[in-house]
């Protein structure tokens, strides 16, 4: 990549620092593709400060993040300039070791079945009242149709999610599976965020258990670890007052994980979060997995700014920069080493270059094509609606790599053949 490409990478404020920008663009000028993909941890190594090194020779010994404690983490967290070069690469060096050089992908639609919610969450730009003139509902109908229509371009799964609105049909998810179900039987059921669970559980008056069972007994197959953002009731009082508890969120994943119901594991960095809540929300993941094995895989999420009230009412930073992309992955990928074993990029957040950048610092999937997401974009992601296999190949190619489509939970590897796939017209622009 360029400097022009990568200055056109890095978070826009760079630009207006002056002095202090180009300082940060100069302690980056290795986060490029072509020197991420020709350095090793031997070549790197002896420019990192003794205690980073240190910590990071422990993982890349024992493969396990387990090894350090939380202060080594937190100064892990901090890492900057040759620091953050040196936790790069060996969290790029891990990913090889533990998840080869394969990077996978599955092919999915995303059905958001209303924008109507109640919940007021400040960083969302989705959400709408039941009155406003984009207000819309889909029936239980409805989404089994979509689910049909994904199905007939090669779709294997369906991630469905949606707002939250008052009065909602007490049994409105069960419904949505059997028709999906019903529809498409051999579709894979990702549904429901750990904060519909809880909407839902309130509906019914079931408890936590009897309400995921049943889900289950009607199609759920596994459950988005979205809802998360961070999970730290301090920020998350300032996100959404009326948003589920951390305690709440543990409580639904851990018992989903009990019932056979596994789910992804998501954060959502660059708002108001602290480093050290990064390291505690992590841990807090890697703790629930040594019980549990649930989680299929690690999702974090850059925080888009543009459109929300969050940003809009000066509580959040625009953003994650370039340095907490590439940390973030890199980080998760040397604390849940031995534990969670995939970390996938969010490419609709993230852009192509920024995502391909990320699989260079630890990340080994590319998550779905989508088709119809409407969350980012409406927040102001710009990265577009879909991304077609074939530009997923494409895009895996330029890094070296192998591309392999996947199901759900990483249990099976496949590609189809271009002459069996019949794709959708893109909604949106691709990134």
């Amino acid at each position: 990549m360029s400097g022009a490409n990568l200055q056109a990478c890095a978070a826009p404020e760079f630009a207006l620092l002056g002095k202090r920008g180009r300082e940060v663009m100069q302690a980056l000028s290795w986060c490029n593709r072509q020197t991420l993909q020709n350095s090793s941890w031997a070549d790197v190594c002896q420019k990192v400060s003794p205690a980073v090194r240190s910590a990071l020779e422990k993982v890349l010994a024992s493969l396990n993040g387990s090894v350090l404690g939380r202060e080594e983490y937190v100064l892990l967290s901090r890492s900057a300039g040759d620091d953050l070069f040196g936790l790069v690469v060996a969290a790029d060096e891990i990913r090889r070791r533990l998840a080869g050089d394969v990077i996978s992908y599955v092919v999915t639609r995303n059905i958001n079945f209303t924008n109507v919610c109640f919940v007021g969450c400040k960083f969302c730009a989705f959400s709408v009242g039941p009155r406003d003139q984009t207000a819309y509902f889909l029936t239980p109908e409805d989404v089994g149709e979509k689910s049909r229509e994904a199905e007939s371009w090669g779709a294997t799964e369906v991630c469905i999610q949606g707002g939250l609105p008052r009065n909602l049909p007490p049994l409105y998810y069960r419904d949505i599976l059997r028709a999906v179900k019903s529809a498409t039987p051999k579709m894979h059921a990702h549904a429901f965020s750990p904060m519909e669970m809880v909407y839902g559980i309130e509906l019914t008056g079931m408890p936590v258990r009897e309400y995921l069972l049943m889900l289950k007994e009607n199609g759920l197959d596994t459950l988005p670890g979205t809802a998360a953002e961070i999970l730290d009731d301090s920020v998350r009082m300032v996100l959404s007052r009326n948003k589920l508890t951390t305690a709440q969120w543990c409580e639904v994943i851990e018992t989903a994980h009990e019932c056979g119901i596994r789910s992804t594991s998501t954060m959502m960095y660059g708002h108001r979060e602290t480093l050290e809540q990064w390291v505690n929300h992590l841990l807090l993941l890697r703790s629930i997995q040594s019980r549990t094995g649930g989680f299929t895989e690690f999702v974090p999420l850059g925080f888009i700014h543009d459109n929300t009230l969050l940003y809009q009412q000066g509580l959040a930073r625009p953003g994650g920069t370039l340095e907490e992309h590439m940390k973030v992955h890199a980080l998760a990928r040397v604390m849940l080493a031995g534990s969670i074993h995939h970390i996938q990029v969010s490419w609709v957040k993230l852009g192509r270059e920024i995502s391909q950048l990320a699989m260079l610092a630890g990340a080994d999937d590319y998550g779905g094509t989508l088709f119809e997401e409407n969350i980012s974009r409406l927040a102001g992601a710009t990265a577009g609606q879909y991304v077609s296999v074939d530009e997923f190949q494409e895009r895996i190619r330029e890094l070296g790599r192998i591309p392999a489509q996947r199901n759900t939970t990483y249990s099976h590897y496949y590609n189809l053949e271009p002459a069996a796939r019949r794709e959708p017209v893109a909604a949106g622009g691709i990134a």
